[in-house]
């Protein structure tokens, strides 16, 4: 079943113009210009190395491009300052290896950094927002866990809340769904599906799941490895025919009712598991 969501604003938030990325000999991206707006939900979906880690490294402006460029608020990334940047843009990156141990509160309110001011002493402003993304992911009772102590799902959870701590109004997540159990992944998503109700919030997340980018995302960047994208709202996108030219797997979409799904299609008998007739005997 769809989620009911507020329509998006025209408002836009994130520009890619004329984006390029190669890694190597590979190009990744070519000549890609799209505007994000405030209040869409987008998954970035592709096969295994396709760019999409790299995508939204470019996108935060830890990457630079092979060619073009990105603006925020119509402003060049390069261009930005490094605390009114933090404060516009949250990154979450598919892995937050922990050093040392702390409480789960605290690897939490490291993300208020750049709302620190003076001697960066934390306000309770800064403790009443970290209690608060806490809450929304359900891991109240875990302010007090020491970080090092968690299970990798749990620690997962940490670092999604970590980032709604930081209170940009741009979520880019890579791969926020990795290591969750399947209640653990539609509770964060109907948690990010809340937060971007706020006026001019926007997210992008990485995902390999399909049918759940389609039930909770307005928007889909699909990429496909060879430089190719396809880009727009979620069921326009995701579709068995996209889909299956990115994935270069055939999928069919199946319904029951109001419900619907994409699955593999299945494999053909003479198909070898390579994607090649076999030879008669």
């Amino acid at each position: 079943m769809m989620q009911t969501r507020h329509a998006p604003s025209h408002e836009a938030t994130l520009s890619a113009q004329r984006l390029t990325l190669r890694v190597g000999a590979r190009t990744l991206l070519d000549a890609f210009t799209h505007t994000f707006y405030a209040g869409e939900i987008w998954c970035i979906a592709g096969p295994n190395g396709a760019g999409k880690t790299t995508l939204l490294s470019t996108l935060a402006g830890l990457l630079q491009p092979s060619a073009g460029h990105v603006e925020l608020d119509g402003v060049r990334l390069a261009d930005w300052p490094p605390m009114p940047l933090a404060q516009r843009r949250a990154l979450m990156p598919q892995s937050a290896p922990d050093a040392f141990s702390a409480s789960v509160l605290d690897i939490v309110m490291l993300n208020r950094f750049p709302h620190l001011s003076g001697w960066g002493w934390e306000r309770e402003a800064d403790r009443e927002a970290a209690h608060a993304a806490l809450d929304l992911l359900g891991l109240a009772a875990f302010a007090a866990r020491d970080v090092l102590s968690l299970s990798g799902g749990e620690r997962q959870r940490v670092a999604l809340a970590a980032v709604l701590c930081q209170d940009a109004p741009l979520l880019l997540l890579d791969e926020p769904l990795s290591h969750l159990d399947l209640h653990h992944q539609i509770d964060c998503l109907e948690a990010l599906a809340t937060w971007t109700r706020e006026p001019g919030r926007t997210v992008m997340f990485s995902c390999h799941d399909l049918n759940l980018a389609r039930r909770f995302a307005t928007h889909a960047l699909l990429l496909d490895g060879a430089g190719g994208v396809y880009a727009g709202p979620v069921h326009d996108v995701l579709t068995p025919t996209l889909a299956s030219r990115a994935f270069g797997y055939p999928l069919i979409l199946i319904r029951d009712g109001e419900h619907e799904a994409l699955i593999p299609a299945p494999r053909a008998r003479h198909e070898s598991p390579a994607g090649h007739d076999t030879p008669a005997s």
